[in-house]
C-alpha cells in the first residue's frame, strides 16, 4: 500500500470515529502533498511524500521551540500531538549510533579533513538520512565529528 493511500485511508478512519485533531493533522497533509504534486506537475513517489512530511515536521517542531521560548505551554502542546501524528508516517528514525556510522562514513567518503568540509559530507549524507533523522541534528553532529579527533 502506498504512503499516500494509507493516508487516505486512516484521514477515513479518524473522521468515522471524530478523532478532530487527527483529521485535522491529515487534511493539512494531504494539502501540502497535492501542492507538491501541482507544482511537480505529476504524482509524487512515497520518497517525495515523506519529504513533504518532513518538512512540515520540522516545521512543528520549529513552533515548539517557539511557543515554549513565548511560554505558551498549551501551543506547544498542539503542535507536539501533531508532530507525533506525523511521525506515525515517517520512517523510523535512527539511533544515535547508526546516525554517528553513517555520517563517519560519509566523511570517509567525501575524504574529508576538518569542519571547512562540511559541504562535501553533507551533500552525501542528506539523501541517506531523508526522513529518517533531523537535518538540525544532522547538522550539528556532524559539525562536531569533523571537529573531533575522530578524523584527523
Amino acid at each position: 500500500m502506498s504512503l499516500l493511500q494509507r493516508l487516505d485511508d486512516e484521514l477515513k478512519e479518524a473522521m468515522k470515529s471524530s478523532n478532530r485533531l487527527k483529521v485535522s493533522v491529515l487534511r493539512m497533509a494531504k494539502a501540502a502533498i497535492k501542492n507538491r504534486q501541482i507544482e511537480k506537475g505529476g504524482e509524487l513517489s512515497d520518497d517525495e511524500i515523506v519529504s513533504v512530511l518532513s518538512t512540515m515536521s520540522k516545521q512543528r517542531r520549529e513552533s515548539i521551540e517557539q511557543f515554549t521560548r513565548g511560554g505558551r505551554a498549551d501551543l506547544a502542546e498542539s503542535e507536539r500531538q501533531e508532530l507525533n501524528i506525523l511521525h506515525a508516517y515517517m520512517p523510523e528514525q535512527l539511533s544515535a549510533e547508526d546516525l554517528d556510522r553513517i555520517i563517519l562514513k560519509a566523511i570517509e567518503e567525501s575524504s574529508a579533513k576538518g569542519p571547512q568540509d562540511m559541504g562535501k559530507v553533507m551533500r552525501i549524507l542528506m539523501p541517506k538520512v531523508k526522513g529518517a533523522a533531523d537535518g538540525k541534528a544532522v547538522n550539528q553532529r556532524v559539525k562536531e565529528l569533523l571537529e573531533s579527533k575522530k578524523v584527523e
